[in-house]
């Protein structure tokens, strides 16, 4: 969950993204290393040095602690945008996701993933809804590229592209990463997103 960056903000403004990215760190972390259900709402104000009402100030639930970032799908969507003429949608996002797996940013490694939120029952059908949230926004994105095209078709397309990101963080990635090293990982997924582009 990559915070917000405090640049040339007021200090009042400034003060709320730091306290913002505090609680998001601490979030982050307690959910990493104990997972999602076996963390409380104070346990991560204590992490962040606030109280609990202060924490709720930013957030409505704890369930918004583990949504609140949307840069992976701003990436794809600035992917997209500023893809080369004649690059396909498929190529661009494959790219964009084998540059984030190697860089190992935006808390992407499947294990981590896994560990924090992957089993936690209460957060599925919210990640159902960004997985449609995702649909949406990429549609949309496409329409704007190609309004020739029907946009069903387009639709279609958008469900395909947000299956790669989800093919990553699925159980069965899980299970075919058991026991690999981070780095074995990478190499396993980047060829599970390769191989996508063979599959009829």
């Amino acid at each position: 969950m990559p915070p917000i960056r405090p640049t040339t903000l007021p200090l009042r403004e400034r003060k709320k993204v730091l306290t913002r990215n505090a609680i998001l760190d601490a979030a982050e972390q307690l959910f990493e290393e104990r997972g999602y259900d076996n963390v409380t709402v104070a346990e991560i104000a204590e992490a962040a040095n606030i109280s609990v009402k202060t924490l709720f100030t930013y957030f409505r639930s704890k369930e918004d602690l583990v949504f609140a970032d949307t840069e992976l799908i701003d990436t794809l969507l600035l992917a997209l945008q500023e893809r080369p003429p004649g690059t396909s949608a498929l190529q661009t996002v494959i790219k964009t996701l084998t540059a984030m797996l190697d860089n190992h940013q935006h808390g992407y490694g499947l294990e981590a993933y896994h560990r924090g939120f992957g089993d936690a029952a209460a957060l599925q059908s919210r990640l159902l809804r960004m997985w449609s949230e995702y649909e949406d926004r990429i549609t949309h994105q496409l329409l704007q590229e190609s309004p020739e095209v029907p946009a069903p078709l387009l639709r279609f397309q958008a469900i395909q592209l947000v299956g790669l990101v989800r093919m990553l963080v699925s159980p069965e990635a899980r299970t075919a990463a058991g026991g690999l090293t981070p780095e074995e990982t990478v190499t396993a997924s980047t060829a599970w997103l390769e191989a996508t582009v063979g599959l009829g």
